[in-house]
């Protein structure tokens, strides 16, 4: 049997699945990603199942992380979330189900009875797998016992990839795997089943590390008399020395990034991209990905993860970005104010609004929100402090006779604006022979404390004149103080 092809008949209802045994990290980002935009683009449903029937490494710290990263990145789901640990009878009742039609038996084979028949078969260059003992043993139900599958297929299993073409597997070598351990919890690939035709689940969308279990699944689905969903296997993302993405190539938690100053969109827009395109197109909103997303360009090779191309991304998108929507972002990222330019609060009145025209200042000079927090300092707190950059670059004593001649041109500007700015300065450079970097560099360090900056003028206006000249004279007694 193989897997059916996408049809208008049957409705799209797409899952996500994460075990709850870390956070989320990029490639489970990506599944769920694929899958929500795979759900939106055909109208259909996305449903959130939680995979915690590992009751040793589950935890509800995983579970909120999960939910935190997939809330960050906007991946809103439809159903759920459904916890496995919460359908364990379900699955027992399953398990008799196939009991009682023959696709399944108890077997009470002790862990080192199989581990010693599993070392002879290797050693008779046979493939590792259960031999079936138990089949016609009709174990009784009160001994310790496990509920395997009866495999009887013969020949081959075709699984009809959507993204690898059609894939085919031996069933001889599938052997009779277990469906219920011992303790009466199910294992991964019998619970998938359930799960997803109790669900009613059209397409499974995963990581192609999946693709040895679905056979078996396939064998499952057979069994239980339920109509196949179709299966997309997606590549794995690789490091850039085309290894396994680890924690060797940096962050992996979609949390972490976050952490570091990232933004949702352009993290979503970086991750559709590995594996996914659409033309030549890289930068693509919310709405232009609903609309082009579609399996058949997703590609059959692993992905590159590059930090590079996700930092330029999201310089991209800090850029492009209003202060207005950057702002709610930002406020996590600034240093607590110790001596505040507008007292009062960052997200309303007064000071959000002069924050929100240092943040359309500074954000094209900045990739993170993290760099943004701190390049904004100066505009929001008087007690800065001045980089050890500054005096690398000259910013010593010897400023202290032009900055002084900076304050007595400025402090007569009656209109402090661009062009009465620039006209007070460009007539000072005129006047003492310098060149405009001689002025604007030691200008710049006694306003900002910072080597880089925004125009100079738009500093001056931003911090308004009496601040300015408030900066210059601290400036003055800084580099007095340390000559």
């Amino acid at each position: 049997m193989t897997s059916p092809t996408l049809s208008g008949k049957n409705p799209v209802r797409v899952r996500f699945a994460p075990s709850p045994t870390g956070a989320l990290h990029l490639g489970g980002a990506r599944t769920a990603l694929f899958n929500y935009l795979f759900a939106r683009h055909h109208g259909g449903e996305f449903v959130l199942r939680v995979e915690d029937t590992d009751r040793e490494r589950s935890t509800e710290e995983s579970v909120s992380g999960i939910f935190d990263g997939m809330n960050w990145l906007g991946l809103e789901w439809d159903s759920g979330p459904f916890y496995q640990s919460q359908r364990m009878e379900r699955y027992l009742e399953a398990a008799r189900t196939l009991l009682s039609s023959g696709h399944a038996y108890r077997c009470d084979c002790s862990p080192d009875d199989l581990e010693a028949r599993r070392k002879e078969a290797m050693a008779a260059g046979l493939p590792p797998r259960y031999d079936g003992r138990c089949r016609n043993r009709n174990v009784p139900a009160d001994r310790p016992h496990v509920i395997r599958f009866h495999n009887t297929r013969k020949g081959d299993v075709v699984v009809s990839d959507l993204i690898r073409g059609n894939v085919t597997f031996d069933a001889e070598v599938l052997d009779d795997l277990v469906l219920v351990r011992s303790d009466r919890t199910p294992t991964y690939n019998f619970a998938v089943v359930i799960d997803d035709a109790d669900m009613n689940i059209s397409h499974v969308i995963r990581g192609d590390d999946h693709i040895n279990n679905t056979p078996r699944q396939i064998l499952l689905f057979e069994a239980l008399g339920v109509s196949l969903p179709a299966f997309a296997h997606i590549p794995m993302i690789h490091g850039t020395d085309r290894t396994k993405l680890s924690k060797r190539h940096g962050a992996t938690s979609v949390t972490a990034y976050r952490d570091m100053g990232y933004l949702p969109d352009a993290m979503v827009n970086y991750i559709v991209r590995l594996g996914w395109s659409h033309k030549d197109q890289e930068i693509f909103s919310r709405a232009e990905l609903i609309e082009f997303f579609d399996l058949d360009h997703v590609g059959s090779s692993p992905s590159i993860f590059n930090p590079e191309k996700l930092l330029w991304l999201n310089a991209h998108y800090m850029k492009t970005s209003r202060g207005t929507d950057l702002l709610p972002q930002l406020l996590p990222f600034l240093p607590e104010e110790k001596d505040p330019l507008y007292p009062g609060s960052k997200d309303s009145g007064p000071g959000a609004e002069h924050l929100i025209r240092a943040i359309d200042e500074w954000k094209g000079r900045t990739r993170t929100l993290l760099e943004l927090g701190e390049s904004l300092q100066p505009f929001l707190d008087r007690h800065f402090a001045y980089s050890p950059e500054l005096a690398k670059k000259g910013f010593t004593a010897e400023n202290i006779p032009v900055l002084r001649e900076v304050y007595r041109r400025l402090e007569a500007v009656e209109l402090w604006d661009h062009d009465h700015l620039s006209e007070a300065l460009k007539s000072l450079v005129q006047e003492l022979s310098l060149k405009l970097g001689q002025v604007a560099s030691p200008l710049r360090g006694a306003l900002t404390g910072q080597t880089v900056s925004p125009g100079i003028h738009e500093v001056m206006i931003l911090l308004g004149k009496q601040e300015s000249l408030s900066r210059i004279n601290r400036a003055i007694e800084h580099l007095g103080e340390t000559s």
